[in-house]
């Protein structure tokens, strides 16, 4: 597999993860200081009316802002965005967010899958994508054409994953520049 490449422009970096995947998140958020380099967009399987709670969560690790999505949100730098429950999140280009409320994908709504593909399509090579814990196959089709679109692809090493299916399964499909740990995921954020 290749390894790093040296770093285009990363312009959005975007996150996705179902069980066993807000312990990650939480570490991570705690490690990344006060700026991060590009917006990170998290998209998480949850309960349909799990309200607030995610975000307000979230916001105590840091004082980067942390905003659940409404439709037509703008993206801005130094953000931490969360897609909310029951929506998929789509990019209208590199500006502006939207919601959607169509089918669920891999009986997920949001769906990490829909995500990943309208960011490769708007960032290009300019992304990132990661996938980490989770226990359905959701986020390996997207990750996958983020790396046709010339985006980089970072899975959580499944050793280290709660639970392995996502990220293993990922591993298994398609090409990746880096496996990442919890521990260590805020520190390559950071180095970009």
């Amino acid at each position: 597999m290749s390894g790093m490449k040296p770093q285009t422009n990363t312009e959005l970096i975007v996150i996705g993860g179902s069980a066993g995947s807000l312990q990650v998140i939480i570490e991570m958020i705690k490690n990344l200081g006060n700026t991060i380099p590009a917006p990170i967009v998290l998209v998480m399987h949850r309960k349909a009316q799990s309200g607030d709670i995610l975000r307000t969560l979230l916001q105590q690790f840091t004082r980067i802002p942390v905003i659940e999505v409404e439709d037509k949100t703008e993206v801005a730098g130094n953000t931490i965005y969360i897609v909310p429950a029951d929506y998929h999140l789509l990019f209208e280009n590199m500006q502006w967010m939207s919601l959607d409320s169509s089918e669920k994908m891999n009986y997920s709504r949001p769906s990490i899958d829909v995500t990943f593909r309208s960011a490769a399509e708007i960032y290009g090579e300019n992304l990132i994508g990661i996938l980490l814990s989770g226990a359905n196959a959701d986020g390996v089709e997207g990750l996958s054409y983020i790396k046709k679109n010339n985006g980089q692809v970072w899975i959580q090493d499944p050793e280290t994953a709660e639970v392995e299916f996502m990220p293993k399964h990922a591993i298994e499909e398609i090409e990746y520049d880096l496996i990442i740990t919890p521990a260590g995921l805020a520190d390559y954020i950071k180095q970009l």
